[in-house]
């Protein structure tokens, strides 16, 4: 029998409020005597010019006292303020009135334009589909970058990583792929960006094709660790809510890395033992159960994820790439070498992978893939001999042919922030390169 509207009220109702005093203010923390919370409620505390309330994340619980991070800069405040536990803070506000729309990580508005009314709301831990209700994407994602598209095919609901240091094009990359790619909605994540780059960002969905459709999430470098991590479950929350309806979500992250630098500073202020590169214990919790929450459902829908990692260096010590590279579906590599030599996207395809190709790809297309990275790896392994001069042309006939077509493929891959391509278009023209090679040869 379904519950009555009047009886679901009556249980939202809070005729008591228990409530705790401040006791302790230490630098970003705060401690208080109450309410009773767990870790990762929030909080609201009563300021000392009685104007709104400050919100802040319940970090740790001990048996006399819990620990809090404000999640806005503090105004005053006096000991003994009241702490009670906040309203609906720990759901996520859903709905199609977020289309179109610049918010934050509580769903406030960004952009200017009003005060924004959710359809609903949902806990902010997400609905994890449980294994056999997530299917293997068979789609492909045309993005209109050749390299991509070709070469590392994205499927609808694939989970990939953009590895990237700092100034080699991620950000051009990323809002070329969200103005290009065909979806339902686009969902930006800013975690820890400058304001002028969730400014730039913001500029550019309004004006691409998908600007009903699109919605930003930021919360920049300046803001606290918890409305940092509160951006991408906001993000991830009306990502799920558009898949579960059947819509294709294409979700963009940027970045991980600082993600996983927010979640550090939460651990340690809840006293958890630093680890490896001084990394805290939920770090690898939760950003796992990130990348799980996306992907395709069975029932339909479908959520795409892009999340940007920052690798400043090739070292293998390094955990958030590692731990990244092992829940995705697969990882684009930016090159710091191509960058320099203005080839952009600066993708090094022979370090990228898509473990999705065979999936994704036509026989023939899949064929054409092959052979192009074979031979793209058979020249770079050639090249110190080929520029020093120590290789013979006629020594071996897989480094001419590879040598020969190193211009044509490197033109082919070297394409304009602006440039859209057709998924035909970009097969006809990689098979042309090929197959004149062959011709050639014959």
């Amino acid at each position: 029998m379904k519950p009555h509207r009047f009886l679901d009220r009556l249980e939202q109702v809070e005729f008591v409020r228990v409530a705790g005093v401040l006791t302790r203010m230490s630098g970003d923390f705060l401690e208080a005597d109450g309410p009773f919370a767990s870790v990762g409620d929030y909080c609201e505390i009563e300021t000392a010019s009685n104007d709104a309330p400050l919100i802040a994340e319940v970090v740790a619980v001990e048996p006399s006292l819990i620990r809090l991070m404000p999640v806005t800069l503090p105004p005053k405040l006096i000991l003994g303020a009241r702490v009670s536990k906040a309203r609906q803070a720990e759901e996520i506000a859903v709905g199609d009135s977020f289309g179109g729309r610049a918010i934050d990580g509580f769903g406030g508005a960004l952009d200017g334009q009003g005060i924004l009314l959710p359809e609903d709301r949902q806990p902010k831990s997400g609905r994890l589909l449980p294994p056999l209700e997530r299917i293997s994407p068979t789609i492909q994602l045309t993005t209109g970058i050749r390299s991509i598209d070709a070469l590392l095919p994205l499927g609808k609901g694939q989970r990939t990583g953009i590895f990237a240091a700092s100034g080699v094009g991620k950000s051009s990359l990323i809002e070329q792929i969200a103005r290009q790619a065909d979806c339902d909605r686009l969902v930006m994540c800013l975690v820890g960006e400058r304001g002028r780059e969730v400014e730039r960002c913001w500029r550019m969905m309004r004006e691409g094709e998908h600007a009903g459709r699109s919605t930003l999430v930021a919360a920049t470098a300046d803001e606290s660790p918890s409305m940092r991590v509160r951006a991408i479950e906001q993000a991830i929350g009306l990502a799920e809510y558009w898949r579960d309806r059947g819509e294709h979500v294409l979700l963009i992250v940027d970045s991980i890395t600082r993600v996983a630098h927010a979640l550090r500073e939460l651990g340690l202020a809840s006293g958890l033992p630093p680890t490896v590169r001084g990394l805290t214990p939920n770090v690898f919790s939760a950003l796992p159960r990130y990348v799980e929450r996306c992907g395709a459902a069975r029932d339909g829908g479908a959520i795409t994820a892009l999340m940007t990692v920052l690798s400043e260096t090739d070292d293998v010590d390094d955990p958030v790439v590692e731990l990244m590279k092992s829940v995705l579906d697969g990882h684009i590599v930016l090159s710091r070498s191509l960058a320099e030599k203005r080839h952009f996207p600066a993708i090094d395809v022979s370090r990228s992978v898509s473990r999705l190709s065979d999936d994704l790809l036509s026989a023939a297309s899949l064929d054409l893939a092959r052979q192009a990275l074979a031979l793209i790896a058979t020249f770079e392994e050639a090249r110190p001999m080929i520029e020093s001069g120590l290789y013979r042309s006629g020594t071996n006939s897989e480094i001419d042919r590879a040598a020969s077509l190193q211009p044509a493929l490197t033109a082919f891959l070297r394409q304009a922030s602006g440039e859209n391509e057709d998924r035909e278009q970009t097969r006809q023209k990689l098979a042309q390169i090929l197959g004149e090679s062959g011709n050639a040869k014959g």
